[in-house]
């Protein structure tokens, strides 16, 4: 018959006001309580980090309920177990015995088991006349049936964050890939809409997600994410809404739409901008303008300082500069890397640089710039457009700027005069084929 409880531990193992406490819930476990020592160790095994166990420790309980012979615990019954540390090590897969001690503690520490040694440290037992267990000394398992119910409600906890942090996860990709896949859409199928300002909100967005973040973080994000993409959403069923009313009005008036010669140009005014003129004449003229005459780079800054702004130290000094400075200005207006290279084939590198700054530094009137570079290629391809008009126009809105403040109108004269100037001279300067065909002729 067991007439005294251990409570302090042998040698120079401290007590602890822990250890007390663990040693006071072991004893107050519920009457009557009956627990399976499995389920409640997968409850504990869920539960591991928030309990405070360690792996190891976690693979000494099970060598620990391994050995108790029973699979149900009993509040009222004894739950001791005195296994040496060869036989521990043995059923924890070879563990070392001061990788043992070490996770023995923490079992200990977390209040998983508690130790009742013996006066010299060693764990056995002692029978009776009958045969039954007067005094044990080892480990006591009582803990596993006094917490099993804490044990369960951390486990429930455990299993439902992880469940959330799974769905936020999932939530976040499918998020992300749905906002960048309607930008691309809106791009390539020229819906009206600043679309390189809602590509550079949705990266401010996702440059604040962390590499690991708690659950938390990824919600707040995600709710972040759900409002653009809404917003999105929105513009795209809108514009998919009109054009199907626009494609209704034209089955019943087909007539009336074959007939009118503007139909480009109001397709055109979605884009928020007006045509450029593209500065062709007729092609008869033998005194014509041809559609790619070079810009000096001086000029083209001077019309389009924005783009400046892109550039390391702001400055720009080359054309080579220049053509690296239009890479930046591309994904920054939304428009698509298939919309940047048909303006290069049709247009030329430079004058498709040109354009693209042009576009840039008139952002806030352009509502879909890649709408309207593709407006401008397809110019392009048929020879009626040139950059030329473009920085023309350019040149004059800041004088008119100018003359409104008051401030810099000198410079701004002086600028739009060379302009005129340089545009002035090419134009005297460019002959047509066949004038030039005649004047070889007659040097023959």
């Amino acid at each position: 018959m067991q007439t005294h409880t251990v409570t302090t531990p042998f040698g120079r193992r401290p007590m602890t006001l822990g250890m007390i406490a663990s040693q006071v819930t072991a004893q107050n476990a519920p009457e009557g309580a009956t627990v399976h020592k499995w389920h409640a160790f997968r409850d504990i095994k869920e539960a591991r980090i928030a309990l405070g166990a360690t792996d190891r420790a976690l693979a000494i309980l099970d060598a620990l309920l391994s050995f108790h012979p029973e699979t149900a615990f009993y509040g009222d019954s004894a739950l001791i177990v005195w296994p040496s540390n060869e036989q521990l090590i043995g059923r924890a897969n070879g563990m070392s015995p001061t990788t043992l001690r070490r996770h023995l503690a923490n079992l200990v520490e977390c209040g998983l088991v508690v130790r009742r040694d013996s006066p010299n440290g060693k764990r056995y037992a002692r029978k009776g006349q009958g045969g039954d267990i007067e005094q044990a000394y080892g480990f006591d398992l009582s803990p596993i049936v006094a917490r099993a119910v804490e044990f369960k409600e951390l486990a429930e906890a455990v299993r439902a964050e992880k469940k959330a942090y799974k769905v936020v996860k999932e939530r976040l990709t499918i998020c992300r890939r749905d906002i960048v896949k309607m930008i691309e859409a809106g791009i390539e199928e020229g819906v009206p809409g600043n679309w390189g300002t809602v590509h550079l909100e949705y990266q401010a967005i996702i440059g604040r997600l962390p590499r690991t973040a708690p659950r938390q973080v990824l919600e707040a994000i995600a709710a972040e994410l759900d409002d653009l993409w809404t917003q999105i959403r929105d513009v795209l069923e809108s514009f998919v809404k009109t054009q199907n009313m626009d494609a209704n009005e034209s089955r019943s008036d087909r007539h009336i739409q074959n007939s009118n010669t503007e139909s480009k140009n109001e397709s055109e005014s979605r884009f928020g901008i007006k045509r450029e003129e593209s500065g062709s004449a007729g092609g008869a003229d033998n005194l014509r303008s041809l559609p790619k005459r070079e810009l000096p780079l001086g000029i083209v800054l001077d019309a389009c300082p924005n783009v400046l702004w892109l550039t390391k130290g702001g400055d720009i000094s080359h054309w080579r500069e220049f053509l690296a400075a239009a890479d930046l200005v591309r994904p920054v207006l939304g428009i698509s890397p298939s919309a940047w290279e048909d303006a290069q084939v049709a247009m030329g590198e430079q004058p498709a640089a040109i354009t693209l700054a042009a576009i840039y530094q008139r952002s806030d009137q352009i509502k879909s710039p890649g709408g309207y570079l593709r407006n401008l290629t397809e110019r392009a391809k048929e020879g009626k457009f040139s950059p030329w008009p473009m920085i023309m126009a350019l040149l004059r809105a800041k004088l008119d700027a100018a003359k409104s403040t008051g401030a810099g109108i000198e410079e701004a004269e002086s600028e739009l005069g060379a302009a005129k100037r340089l545009d002035r001279t090419e134009k005297r300067l460019e002959i047509s084929d066949s004038l030039r065909s005649s004047l070889n002729r007659r040097d023959r």
